[in-house]
């Protein structure tokens, strides 16, 4: 078969750095500069950005004006744009502010989950079958988020049943699709496949995807374990934004510049123009003040030759 007749296989890329990222900016940034981010992610090709959250705002208060920026984002056409949501009240803020897709949590440890959610594994999946049987009756889709799913900052290792169990007990109350978050960036990639064989033993492969932070520098590594194991959903955050404020010591999310080079440089296709996400990338952090993250974004925009 000639070259030019072979199609590529497709990953599908989650953004996260407009919610998950500028959550744990120290500084509130403006909502005009969220919705230019939002809008040259869209431009760049990505087909899920996570615009914000609809969290309390004494929890998050970088994303207070929530409702304020589904109301003014201007869809592009093809992008998806889901929201954060934590029980059925920030389900109904969500929809009255025009969200379309929807966003749960929960833990795999019990400590993480009261730290994070004010309540126990068990009140959790509660609050998101709720959520996901209201969302249902609206025809919304909703994605699951499990934190902590290769160790914990109050209990360390976390074993892999217990990532495999509250995934289970998601996929059976009916979230369309499970992101598995190493919070705060601790797993190495013989953890990550172990983990991610035994929920895929558990949840439908199509429905999983991956959430890693790179506080060890380990994130590119762990995502190419579980791509061998079969996943092809990742979540990723432009310019390596990001950190959990409910994690000590965790830092930002795997870059999404980074996780392009490397899925353009194994063969896979993204749809994204990594030029224009790299530029997305250096924008960003100049109004931020803080560096770029993204060593393949810096690298890229640094070569004469591009």
């Amino acid at each position: 078969m000639a070259e030019s007749q072979v199609t590529a296989e497709l990953v599908r890329l989650v953004e996260v750095g407009p919610r998950d990222g500028l959550q744990a900016e120290p500084n509130i940034v403006p909502t005009a500069t969220k919705l230019e981010l939002i809008m040259r992610l869209s431009e760049s090709g990505l087909p899920v950005i996570e615009a914000t959250s609809f969290v309390h705002p004494d929890r998050v208060p970088q994303l207070a004006d929530a409702a304020e920026l589904m109301e003014r984002l201007e869809p592009q056409g093809g992008t998806r744009y889901p929201v954060l949501v934590p029980n059925l009240r920030g389900l109904e803020r969500a929809v009255a502010a025009g969200a379309e897709e929807l966003a749960v949590f929960t833990a795999a440890t019990e400590s993480f989950s009261q730290r994070n959610t004010n309540c126990s594994i068990d009140e959790s999946l509660d609050r998101i079958k709720d959520v996901v049987t209201e969302a249902r009756s609206r025809g919304l889709p909703v994605r699951a988020y499990i934190s902590c799913v290769l160790g914990c900052p109050y209990e360390g290792e976390v074993p892999v049943s217990a990532v495999a169990d509250v995934a289970k007990r998601l996929f059976d109350i009916g979230c369309g699709e499970i992101s598995l978050g190493d919070t705060i960036g601790v797993g190495t990639p013989g953890a990550a496949r172990m983990m991610f064989e035994a929920v895929a033993s558990e949840v439908a492969m199509g429905q999983l995807a991956v959430h890693f932070h790179d506080t060890y520098g380990q994130a590119l590594a762990n995502i190419l374990a579980c791509m061998e194991c079969g996943v092809r959903c990742i979540d990723a955050s432009v310019a390596g934004l990001g950190g959990c404020p409910f994690a000590p010591g965790a830092s930002g999310n795997v870059a999404t510049e980074d996780v392009v080079y490397m899925l353009h440089g194994l063969g896979f296709a993204t749809g994204v123009n990594l030029r224009k996400l790299a530029l997305t990338g250096r924008w960003i952090s100049g109004h931020l003040s803080r560096p770029n993250m993204s060593r393949a974004g810096a690298a890229l925009l640094n070569t004469k030759t591009q």
